[in-house]
């Protein structure tokens, strides 16, 4: 048997392709953006970016209609948007098998909650497996595509950001042979949710979920490992690794389907010990339910319910000692917040948005680092799509003398994922906002990925550009401008313009992303400081450049370098600087 180290998010693709996907497809999302990146490597799927998460999952409820298998992925944030196709496919069911993966994200290391996704599973009534390694990962993808077609239902698969990009060993196995070729099926009955058809549906759902409990009870992925003692553990997922390395002799029931639970087994296993613990990150889903079943358990009364798990936490919960650092250092370390590139379009942006005193309702992207020093530009950022809808809800409450300082910020890729319905929204009810679109030409902030505005697919197909002019103006916006970031005074000249107009408007800040992957951004030679015309008055530092630097000098005022690494020559510190300092680089 081959084996290769693959991180989950590689085991998962792969478990994918041995299942014998047809479809994939996938808004990018932190931790799970890597699936789909890896789906392309296997030629026999149809694998495609999404405008977002929702149309990713229907894009894929459609395949399964025709009787082929196919896989959605996103982050826990994006089931929020997805969740309205999933709860009516529950009742609906599968003719192909349907898997969606949702990675969460406990301690937030990109994103904007650390919301538990198994609670989706409860409320959809749909099955969720939990891996807690790669090789996992990969037999459960597998797996969830056979469970999904013996019991007709999606099936939800929980990944994590340890899970998602840590690495392990992985068996490859040969995809499957023999599934059923598309075709079309006319089932009205059971594809059309009309209050009829959904009535007579809703009773085999629930069937469904006994039926899967009684048939995990069986499976090995729900199993009892054998220890020694009186203490009990109940754990799944990446909190198995941590109970098992913590509590090595430990009795443990590690459950690999965690909704619905094979309650028979449980009782079994909780039936030997007179302590239990359950060990589960987030929310006490487990607990809660194993408590339900009359069964006494420790669980978040000593475990967190804020962040990740790590072992030394673990075992701080149980014991009652401080864990151990993670690691130390003798040096006291300045802190290191994330910044945007350096030449990032959005700089020169928010630099001159702080400078108008706008009120910046903002987005989830590259752009929320506006809200950070020094820039700090940024005043509202709650979900895709809501830097208008919020700028719009602002304007309508604002006496006039307020309202032209609300400006709606976002990406073009958000723009297209939520942010034209907002757009529709604002248009429609009269609000007054201002909207700039950041168009870097890439889903920026996990990993540049391709949109419907790039010209390319996931597969690196040329295809059409969508014109996020036409469709500004399609909605009903008669003032569209598309202006040169990097060009600060027009920026200035427009927002002032645009801000003061007592109806939307909305302006496109366009240049390619510096780090786009075909090489269509424009660098430039680095710019270089003169020591001479520079007088230490530190307004160059104001941009948050990560490439000027403060180098001391021997009167300790300290000049302004430029660390010509870095540098691509975007000249937004040369327009700050009101004594002409920053030039072109002479090769010193």
């Amino acid at each position: 048997m081959e084996k290769a180290i693959l991180s989950g998010n590689e085991a998962i693709a792969r478990g994918a392709f041995e299942a014998g996907i047809r479809v994939a497809s996938a808004y990018p999302g932190t931790p799970s953006t890597e699936i789909l990146e890896n789906v392309v490597n296997y030629p026999t799927i149809d694998a495609s970016w999404a405008p977002n998460e929702k149309v990713a999952l229907e894009v894929c409820i459609g395949a399964s209609f025709g009787g082929a298998r196919a896989l959605a992925t996103m982050k826990h944030v994006g089931l929020n948007v997805a969740a309205d196709p999933l709860f009516t496919l529950s009742y609906i069911g599968v003719r192909g098998g349907l898997v969606l993966v949702v990675a969460d994200d406990p301690e937030m290391h990109s994103s904007q909650d650390e919301q538990d996704s198994r609670n989706y599973a409860k409320f959809a009534k749909v099955p969720m497996l939990e891996p807690a390694d790669s090789e996992e990962a990969r037999l459960f993808t597998r797996l969830a595509f056979d469970i999904s077609e013996r019991f007709d239902t999606p099936v939800l698969l929980r990944s994590n950001t340890r899970i998602s990009h840590g690495k392990s060993i992985v068996n490859l196995h040969d995809p499957v042979e023999g599934l059923p070729e598309p075709c079309i099926v006319r089932d009205p009955a059971k594809l059309v949710m009309l209050p009829a058809n959904a009535r007579r549906r809703h009773p085999l759902v629930e069937k469904r979920i006994v039926d899967l409990e009684a048939w995990a009870c069986e499976q090995s992925f729900n199993r009892i490992e054998e220890g020694e003692g009186d203490v009990g553990i109940i754990t799944a997922g990446i909190s198995y690794q941590y109970a098992r390395e913590i509590f090595p002799k430990a009795p443990l029931l590690k459950l690999g389907m965690v909704y619905p639970l094979p309650k028979d087994l449980i009782r079994e296993f909780a039936a030997r010990f007179k302590t239990l613990y359950v060990i589960e990150e987030l929310d006490p889903f487990l607990e809660e339910a194993i408590r339900a079943m009359g069964i006494s358990v420790i669980g978040k009364e000593i475990f967190p319910i804020c962040g990740e798990f790590t072992p030394g936490r673990v075992e701080a919960a149980v014991t009652g000692k401080e864990p151990a650092a993670a690691y130390s250092c003798s040096e006291d370390l300045p802190g290191r917040p994330p910044n945007m590139c350096p030449g990032c379009s959005h700089r020169g942006v928010f630099y001159t948005l702080k400078q108008l005193g706008a009120f910046v309702t903002g987005d989830i992207g590259c752009y929320t680092l506006g809200a950070l020093p020094p820039i700090s530009a940024m005043d509202s950022c709650v979900c895709m799509g809501a830097g208008i809808s919020n700028a719009t809800g602002l304007a309508k409450v604002l006496p006039a003398s307020e309202r032209p300082k609300v400006v709606g910020v976002m990406g073009d890729s958000t723009f297209l994922h939520t942010g034209v319905n907002s757009l529709m929204d604002l248009v429609y009810n009269q609000s007054t906002a201002t909207i700039l679109i950041l168009d870097n030409r890439a889903t920026g902030m996990t990993g540049r990925q391709d949109n419907p505005s790039t010209g390319y697919t996931l597969m690196g197909d040329p295809t059409h550009v969508v014109d996020i002019e036409a469709l500004c103006r399609s909605v009903g916006v008669k003032h569209v401008q598309v202006i040169d970031p990097y060009d600060i005074d027009l920026v200035r000249e427009v927002l002032q313009t645009e801000m003061a107009r007592p109806e939307p408007s909305v302006i496109i800040a366009r240049r390619t992303c510096m780090l786009e992957r075909r090489g269509g951004a424009e660098r430039r030679p680095p710019l270089a400081v003169d020591p001479e015309k520079c007088v230490s008055c530190r307004a160059c530092l104001k941009v948050g450049c990560p490439a000027i630097e403060w180098e001391r000098t021997a009167d300790g005022k300290g000049k302004a370098v430029i660390n010509a690494l870095l540098c691509v020559g975007c000249g937004l510190c040369q327009q700050t600087c009101k004594f002409d300092a920053m030039g072109e680089s002479r090769g010193k």
